[in-house]
């Protein structure tokens, strides 16, 4: 599966120095809800991660306890995050196996991917490959 879910606009984007701990500490939360952390990797407003959904654990839930400690978490490592939040939303994609190298490689690859295209055009992007209807309006509110 690959989940992506994207700060709040109000939030302050994620530091730099401080994106790999961040990405570390949500593939901790992953495999603690009995899922397996492939790769969780992102940008400073952005993550993916890419992991095995455990039978007993439901998106929904995963996603809860990443975004909800993940948000605790790093309101703690520094003031600068003191109005931290991610959005409501998020994008959970079935991976078949023959794509998780490509996968993978697209979440390693994000910083130079997001020169030359935004969160937005991404996002959009994989809910049009994945053909999945949606509203603008609703799917880039906080």
């Amino acid at each position: 599966m690959h989940v992506i879910f994207h700060i709040k606009t109000t939030s302050p984007n994620i530091h730099e120095d401080d994106l790999n701990r961040l990405h570390a500490y949500i593939g901790q939360l992953i495999n603690e809800t009995g899922c397996q952390t492939i790769r969780v990797g992102g940008v400073g407003d952005h993550i993916h991660a890419l992991l095995l959904l455990s039978r007993e654990e439901t998106v929904s839930h995963l996603v809860e306890e990443m975004k909800r400690n993940s948000s605790r978490w790093i309101k703690k490592l520094s003031s600068r995050y003191a109005l931290f939040a991610w959005q409501g939303g998020y994008a959970a994609l079935s991976v078949s196996q023959s794509v998780v190298d490509k996968t993978l490689a697209y979440i390693e690859n994000q910083h130079e991917h997001h020169k030359k295209r935004t969160f937005k055009e991404e996002y959009v992007e994989f809910l049009k490959l994945y053909n999945i209807d949606f509203n603008e309006q609703y799917v880039f509110r906080d």
